[in-house]
């Protein structure tokens, strides 16, 4: 069988979709191995991977809301208050310190894709609404960020992120497992092909008879749920509420989806594609620091051009493809 160069052309630009964060990666990683003795260390590697597991938590979420199309505004602030109650709730016990955090942030998430599905507005405003509310309560809780809340220091919550399983922090084991089920959900399960069928043509998946309703509520739920879980993490592995984090993450979450091949338009895009985009993120900002003479906004600088120069090719890729 002959193939077109058509075919062929939308094959190569179908794979530098998908990939091409994987390669800007891996390129990075080597020359920034060869430009700094301490980079390619295991330590500083491992430090790397623990950083942006927090990270990776909450972009787990936005990658399934961000394929529906949509976008959840309000994930900062709730993985902010995730990491503040987690804390208050750590002088009540562990349980407690993991339980409350997921409630209220699942909460949130919760009746932000009820309105989103079902009320039908735009996930833009309704996120923001949410983003605004998260930081109310936040404030509110911490006597405007005069309180920060300590966990204990023989309580056991501590161990969740500041311990280790054959030298690897616990946070990076949670990610492998949660971007493993994340893969799973969305390549072998209904809600996953409903999921990308909703960011293809939503009226046309609610015309096949797909549970869009349901499945925009779930991942919007789902968000809330991740972006609390990132924050109680966060929380035991600082060992207090600290109420500035978050500020401007939900800029850096998309990025990270973004980057790993998501399209903003929504029905395509890969889980470990946001992985990839996480740790490039974590890698840039860890060059920066071993370059020394640069402040953090060159993070943002880099990280932004970087984000430009990628959503450019998502759409001159997505022409090819068709």
């Amino acid at each position: 069988m002959t193939t077109t160069p058509t075919a062929t052309r939308a094959r190569v630009a179908r794979s530098a979709q998908r990939q091409g964060a994987l390669v800007i990666l891996v390129v990075a990683v080597v020359a920034s191995t060869f430009a700094f003795d301490s980079f390619g260390t295991a330590g500083n590697l491992t430090n790397i991977a623990l950083q942006a597991s927090f990270l990776a938590v909450v972009a787990l979420g936005m990658t399934f809301v961000i394929m529906t199309g949509g976008i959840d505004l309000s994930v900062g602030s709730v993985f902010a208050l995730g990491g503040v109650l987690a804390a208050w709730g750590a002088q009540y016990g562990t349980w407690v310190a993991i339980l409350l955090p997921l409630l209220v942030c699942g909460a949130i998430g919760l009746v932000q894709g009820l309105i989103i599905a079902r009320g039908g507005l735009p996930p833009f405003i309704v996120t923001l609404a949410g983003l605004l509310f998260a930081r109310g309560v936040l404030l509110l809780i911490s006597d405007e960020g005069a309180t920060t809340y300590k966990v204990p220091p023989d309580s056991a919550f501590r161990e969740l992120a500041q311990g280790s399983l054959f030298g690897i922090g616990y946070p990076i084991w949670i990610v492998v497992v949660a971007f493993g089920i994340g893969a799973l959900v969305l390549h072998r399960t209904t809600y996953g092909s409903t999921v990308l069928a909703i960011g293809g043509q939503e009226d046309a998946a609610d015309l096949m008879g797909l549970p869009v309703v349901r499945a925009k509520v779930v991942t919007y739920l789902a968000s809330g749920l991740l972006a609390g879980f990132g924050g109680l993490l966060i929380a035991s592995y600082t060992s207090s509420g600290v109420t500035v984090l978050g500020v401007g993450m939900e800029l850096e979450v998309i990025s990270a989806v973004v980057l790993g091949g998501t399209l903003l338009t929504g029905g395509a895009g890969t889980i470990l594609g946001t992985l990839v985009g996480v740790l490039l993120l974590q890698v840039i900002k860890n060059v920066i620091n071993q370059v020394g003479s640069l402040n953090s906004n060159w993070q943002a600088v880099v990280s932004g051009t970087i984000l430009l120069i990628v959503v450019t090719l998502q759409r001159w890729l997505s022409r090819q493809v068709k």
